[in-house]
Formats: structure tokens, sequence, C-alpha cells
């Protein structure tokens, strides 16, 4: 393993090892390599990316990316498929790390050895678009992906570029990493300690806990929204939307715009249309993945029937952007279900921001909101006018509802309001400066 790192490192330019010049101010940053398992679809860890993406370009950077799948301006990016969390190669070695506190040592060389063919495919990365900069997108953070973290530990470690890891779920903050038989990698990878990082968070509570298990300093970006872009209006496209669901006139439509996962509290959604039979009321889920498993899905389906409500989950004509299926038919964005959509639903457990919360103020929708511990920390205080839920649905959660549906004028005199605070504090404007803040920390104005 050693002589094959060497090698590695023997056909790399020498002038890479100057990167700590970046450190000092004798350098300009120009290229960013963002880093990730995925940049794809509508999760929040690809939608925040690219965000960062936009407003980088717009400060005149150049970005690049590397990742396991991947959408994105293909002449701009490496995909690697190994680097993907949903390899069927590395879901069998995380499958291995979890649920057990010892591994064997063939275990290890298999973890190893993929490790090897990821920090090589980082190198040449690097080298192909002379990367400046690294900005890692959770690959850094949560241990969805063991070799992918120790490469870039290493790759890190020997070379010295500047990297911004961009944390938005650490392991602690999942219960299913708790017994493991990779705490020295955890300890060593997720998230390392190593002099050329800048760390940022994404809330408050994560740089508190990031200090006081890890003693690293960090900074707080959350996360964001184009407040001061117009958000689409009502088109012929989008409008037949209802009709393909199945949808009558008369009926409410409810959106829960989130993946299909048990923090996402979609029972108490799936209640509050139950409680809402008098308004016809239904419930669109608009996010497919189900990156942790089928188990919730098929508890979700069950509770709905059990409660009497029709569940829309339509992966064939819902995706991330419009277009048309094999047959022919219309597909629809994320956008248009928020177009049709009467009222949002966001009963999370946990989340590390909310970006479905954002997209709500945008698109000037009522929403409900469940008081997860972020939540009543870093937005909250701001006093959006939100329907607040305290880890259930109760009678005075369910008149709020009905009574914002069936008075349109004070909907739309609370959503104004909303726009106007995530306009203040949540905008492509403030990703800017606590951006330049970061970028100052190498030298870079």
């Amino acid at each position: 393993m050693q002589g094959e790192n060497v090698r590695t490192i023997a056909n790399f330019p020498q002038t890479f090892y100057n990167k700590l010049m970046y450190l000092t101010g004798t350098a300009r940053i120009n290229r960013i390599g963002f880093v990730s398992t995925r940049f794809q679809g509508n999760d929040g860890v690809s939608l925040e990316t690219a965000k960062w993406r936009q407003v980088l370009e717009r400060m005149g950077y150049d970005c690049f990316f590397f990742s396991g799948m991947s959408d994105w301006s293909p002449e701009k990016s490496m995909v690697v498929e190994e680097a993907f969390f949903g390899n069927d190669l590395i879901l069998d070695i995380q499958e291995r790390c979890f649920g057990k506190n010892v591994r064997n040592e063939k275990f290890t060389g298999e973890i190893q050895a993929v490790r090897f063919r990821l920090k090589r495919r980082l190198y040449e990365f690097i080298k192909n678009f002379n990367i400046d900069l690294l900005i890692t997108e959770n690959a850094l953070t949560i241990p969805m992906h063991i070799p992918l973290g120790l490469a870039l530990t290493e790759l890190i470690a020997e070379t010295g570029i500047p990297v911004i890891a961009h944390h938005h779920d650490f392991s602690w903050e999942r219960q299913r990493f708790s017994v493991n038989c990779i705490e020295d990698y955890l300890s060593m990878c997720f998230p390392p300690r190593l002099h050329s990082i800048n760390h940022v968070v994404i809330n408050s509570e994560a740089r508190q806990q990031l200090s006081y298990r890890c003693g690293i300093s960090s900074t707080i970006i959350p996360n964001v929204f184009d407040f001061d872009t117009t958000p689409p209006e009502m088109d012929g496209y989008a409008r037949s939307m209802r009709k393909d669901l199945g949808i009558k006139p008369d009926e409410v439509l409810l959106l829960q715009p989130t993946r299909i996962v048990a923090r996402k509290g979609i029972e108490h959604a799936i209640e509050l249309a139950s409680r809402l039979k008098d308004k016809k009321a239904k419930l669109l889920i608009s996010h497919q993945e189900r990156d942790e498993g089928s188990d919730y899905y098929i508890r979700t389906m069950e509770y709905a029937s059990l409660m009497g409500v029709d569940v829309i989950v339509q992966s064939d004509i819902i995706g991330g952007e419009r277009g048309k299926t094999e047959d022919g038919r219309k597909r629809y964005s994320l956008w248009d279900c928020y177009l049709n959509a009467d009222f949002v639903t966001y009963p999370s457990s946990y989340e590390g921001f909310g970006n479905a919360f954002l997209e709500a103020l945008w698109f000037k929708k009522p929403i409900l909101v469940n008081r997860y511990s972020i939540f009543q920390q870093d937005i909250e205080p701001l006093e959006f006018d939100v329907v607040i839920m305290e880890n259930y649905v109760t009678a005075n959660t369910v008149d709020t509802v009905r009574a914002l549906i069936d008075n349109p004028g004070s909907a739309e005199m609370m959503a104004e309001r909303n726009f106007a605070l995530g306009r203040k504090f949540f905008s492509f404007a403030l990703l800017e400066q606590r951006l330049r803040q970061v970028l100052m920390n190498f030298g870079q104005l």
C-alpha cells in the first residue's frame, strides 16, 4: 500500500505541493473542486451545493465536480461509480461497518483497497482540472461512505490543499451509526482535524457539538435561497398537474416536499389530512428517494390506508425537472408541486436546517412546522408566521390549518411577511458574505 501511494505522488506535478502558499495569501484561488457522493436530484446536499456553486461562480470562481453520480456539467465533472454511496460494493461495506464492534483484517483490507482507488481518482481530478481549493459536501461529515472519507483525509494530509469542509449531518446525529467497528475511521475522518481545512456548519447546534466533541472551530453558513428572484407563476404546463394526479377541483392538496425517511414525520401529515376530511385533503410526497431503506415507506403507506388518506407518490411523472416520460406523458418538477399545493407540511423530528422550509417561503405558501431543535434555535427566534406543532397534531393545529385554507387573504398576508423575513435572513447575499469570510482564511479577499 505504501509503495502504491509513493507511485501516485511521484507522478503528480511537484507544484501541487505548494498549495500551502494559499494559507499565506501568496497565490490566488481560481478553480474550486466540489466533492460529494452524489450531485443529482433534489436531495438537500445537492440543492445546497448548487446554490454555493451559483454564488461562487458569480464571485468569479470556476467550479468543478467529483462524485459517484451526477447530472451536472459533464465537461466539468469526474464521475467515479465507487464514489456513490449507493454503489453495491459500498453498500456492502457500509452494512458490515455498523451494528458490530470488531472488524477482521480481511475487511480492513477491503476498505483500504477502495480507499486507495478513490484517492488515486481524486488526485486525477485535482490534476486534470488544476484545482486550487476543495469543498467537500458532507463527504467528511456523515459516514455514508467510509472509503471516500478515508481517501479525502489522506489526500488533504499529503498535499495541504486548502479545503472547506461543508458539514450537513454528523454521525452523532444518527442513532444507526452509534454501534460500529470503524471508530478509528470515524475519529480520523468524520470530520478530520487538519490545518488546511476550514469547517462550515449549517446551524448553531452543529457548531457547538463540533467544538465540544472534536475541539474544532467552525463558521455557520445556514441554508439559503435566492429570494431576489421571482418564483415561477402558475402556467399551462403546471395547471394540468392536479388532473394528471387525479386531484379534483374541490379537493385540497397538502404537499410534503421531502424524501420518505422516518425523521420527516410524514405520519403527522397523514393525520392532518385525515382530520381535514371535510376539505377532501390529499397528500402529495414530492421526493421519491428512499436512501434509508423501504421500511418507513411501507409503514407510511400502510398508515395512510388505515387513516383513509390518499397519499400520492408518483415517481413516474414527478422528478427534478419538467420533461416527458417514455410513453409521452408530462413529467412535472418540484416547483410544479409547490405551485399546485394549497398547504405545505413539514413535520420533521430533526433537520440540519430546512431547505423545504425556505422553498415554501419563496413560493409564498402557508406551512405547518414541527418545532424540531434547529428550528427552535436558529429559525423560530426570527418570528416567522407559521403553523406550529409540538411533536403531534392537535385539534388547534387542525383548526388553524383549516382557517388558513378557508381564508386565502390571511394566508397571503402570512406568506408575504415570511417571504420578506426569508429575504432578510437567508438570501444569497448572506451566503456570499459568509463565503468571503471563509475564503479570507486562505488569504483571499
